[in-house]
């Protein structure tokens, strides 16, 4: 084992994924501070290999992380691929591996296996749950833009990358106002108080438009005429725990509705804390669009689970600088220090958790 911590940052598997959790400059303070860091090449991510060779950074080619030193911390962001079967290390990414999603069960047997452990970045947080890194304000921005683009028949298909000027010149030209009456659309944006629901509202008003701001107080006694007034719906709460749904499949069907366009940035589709069980599966930057109802009262859905990668360099930039603080004290106390500690803590149950089931199972 190394004396000099160690992190290993690979390159995503999932083809157009272009952000990184670490960029160059934050790679930089990192190995100013003794941290020894490895980063995998990769033709898709949007910052040049060449800027963390320039950070004191080690090369090494995609794919290498298998063969990692056995205490190195492997960093990525998105799943990881299916081979090697049984994973050794210790990996900081988004598992989606807690809440009965399809395939967590599968993913939590590959570490038990290989003996590693996943710190999930979901379960990054303090001491009172808040999240300590997130890509949250832009996952919202781009689901709130991408549904304005859609509900004003701009949405170009498939989706690329953009730079933020990009999408807010299209959000600026986008036609708001309908031409049946005159009027703005309406926007609802749930979950508006947090920074998801921020970054929404932020690109709602943008394209000129005024949402409506629900949180816990207006879910609380849930108004579901009041959501099928508006024209588009954007939810953006995070729950871990199953609640009662905004809407069901039959309140597609109410007569009176105007909802055209839903944006879920949550994405928690195969999972019991789906909000929005009105659709079974996500979609994808080919086909970023699914419709729910057809006739000439239309609903579509939104579903794309890595929304802030339409903005990779703004979303990795943010979720870089949250994240710099944490790695410092992982590198520091290893995941003893309290935020890291709650990480193991939260995989170490779900994996205990799925032997008893596997027991029962026999």
């Amino acid at each position: 084992m190394s004396d000099t911590p160690q992190l290993w940052m690979r390159q995503e598997s999932r083809p157009g994924e272009r952000r990184a959790p670490i960029v160059p400059e934050d790679a930089a303070r990192l190995v100013d501070s003794g941290v020894r860091i490895t980063v995998e090449e990769s033709p898709q991510r949007v910052f040049p290999i060449a800027r963390y060779a320039e950070a004191g950074c080690r090369i090494a080619p995609a794919g290498g992380w298998s063969g990692a030193p056995h205490d190195a911390y492997v960093v990525g962001l998105k799943e990881l691929p299916p081979e090697p079967r049984d994973l050794r290390h210790r990996h900081i990414y988004f598992g989606h591996a807690y809440k009965g999603q399809q395939g967590a069960r599968a993913l939590l047997e590959r570490f038990s296996a290989g003996g590693g452990a996943l710190l999930d970045l979901e379960y990054l947080v303090d001491a009172n749950g808040g999240r300590l890194a997130a890509f949250g304000y832009w996952a919202g921005y781009v689901g709130a833009a991408l549904a304005v683009l859609n509900a004003t028949g701009r949405l170009a298909r498939p989706l690329v990358p953009l730079a933020r000027d990009e999408l807010d010149a299209a959000l600026r030209a986008a036609p708001t106002r309908q031409e049946a009456d005159g009027r703005l659309l309406r926007a609802l944006v749930i979950g508006a108080l947090g920074r998801c629901g921020q970054g929404a509202c932020d690109a709602l008003e943008t394209a000129g438009l005024a949402p409506t701001r629900w949180d816990l107080a207006e879910t609380a006694e849930l108004d579901r005429p009041a959501i099928l007034a508006h024209d588009l719906l954007v939810n953006t709460v995070l729950t871990t725990r199953p609640l009662p749904p905004f809407l069901t499949p039959s309140d597609l069907d109410d007569q009176e509705r105007r909802l055209s366009t839903i944006c879920d940035v949550t994405c928690d589709v195969t999972s019991d804390c789906n909000l929005l069980p009105v659709y079974d599966d996500i979609t994808d930057w080919e086909q970023p669009v699914r419709r729910l109802r057809d006739g000439d009262r239309p609903v579509e859905m939104i579903a794309i689970d890595n929304l802030p990668s339409l903005l990779p360099e703004e979303a990795s930039r943010a979720f870089s600088s949250d994240l710099l603080p944490q790695l410092l004290r992982l590198m520091s106390q290893g995941d003893d220090a309290p935020a890291w500690a709650r990480c193991r803590d939260t995989f170490d149950t779900a994996v205990r958790a799925g032997s008893k089931e596997s027991d029962h199972a026999r």
